[in-house]
Formats: C-alpha cells, sequence, structure tokens
C-alpha cells in the first residue's frame, strides 16, 4: 500500500466511523502483528500461508458479522487473558448485557422469537437485535452453539 499500512488503514476507516469489516490478510504469524490488528479494528486475521484454506471461511465470518481468527491467534488470545488474570490485571467483564443473557437463556431453552418478545416484554424485532449482538459478541453462529454456551455458563441445566 504506498501511503499507509494495512493497520493504519483499518485504524483510519474505523476512526471514520466506517462500517466495513476488514480482515487482514499477513505474512506475520506473529502474536504483535495479531494484537495490533485486533487493536485497529479488523474483524478478522488470515495468515496467507493458509489463505487456501482459510480465506474463503473468513470472508464468511466478516459479511455474518462474526470475528475470524486462524488457530495460533485464539491460542495467543486466551494465553493473554490468562496472564492477564494471573498478573491480577483488569480482564474484560462478561461481554454479554443482563438482557442479552436472559435472551440466550430462552434461547437455549428453546423459545422462539414472538415467545421471548412475550416474556420479556419486548418487541420481536428488539429479540433479533439481542439475538444478532449475541452471536457477535460471541463469535457465534447457530442456536446449538448458543444452548452450549448457556449450558457452559450454567444458563440452563444440560
Amino acid at each position: 500500500m504506498p501511503r499507509m499500512t494495512g493497520l493504519q488503514a483499518t485504524t483510519e476507516l474505523r476512526r471514520r466511523g466506517s462500517s466495513l469489516r476488514v480482515l487482514i490478510l499477513s505474512v506475520h504469524d506473529n502474536e504483535q502483528y495479531f494484537f495490533e490488528a485486533l487493536r485497529s479494528g479488523a474483524s478478522g486475521y488470515v495468515l496467507k500461508s493458509a489463505a487456501n484454506r482459510d480465506l474463503v471461511d473468513a470472508c464468511r465470518a466478516a459479511i455474518r458479522g462474526e470475528p475470524f481468527l486462524y488457530p495460533n491467534a485464539v491460542t495467543a488470545l486466551v494465553r493473554d487473558y490468562l496472564d492477564q488474570a494471573r498478573q491480577g490485571e483488569a480482564v474484560p467483564d462478561d461481554p454479554l448485557t443482563p438482557r442479552e443473557l436472559q435472551v440466550v437463556k430462552l434461547i437455549a431453552e428453546g423459545y422462539s422469537s414472538d415467545r421471548i418478545a412475550s416474556e420479556l416484554v419486548i418487541s420481536r424485532k428488539t429479540v433479533g437485535h439481542h439475538r444478532a449482538n449475541v452471536l457477535e459478541k460471541l463469535g457465534m453462529r447457530n442456536v446449538a452453539e448458543v444452548t452450549r454456551y448457556a449450558i457452559r455458563r450454567g444458563l440452563i441445566e444440560p
């Protein structure tokens, strides 16, 4: 890129309020570059060495509004999180709001969007927004994954 790096371009797009989703395609299998890409606002990080395997999935994830990370990046994220926790640093709070947790519980219990709306006294459209936010925040694609999450979190009994 002639005037700026991909990370700088991603940061600039975010600064301007762009809703574009950016995938970083990089030769760097390096945690520093990976974390910089996330800080700059990238939706995903794909290694050029694995592009033939991962690029289509990464594009599909970005279109759905989901993050995409290559396997070593997930390991790096978990390691970083655990290091922060061991050092007593503040670790991120629950990514879901209390209302989103209520929606997750009801989804996992098999409630339809109409029934969730009725139970929580909100519109069906609001249920849809909560559902989309949950999927995006958790990087999930379907009800089965949300249900497994709810079980792991103890929101419902298995």
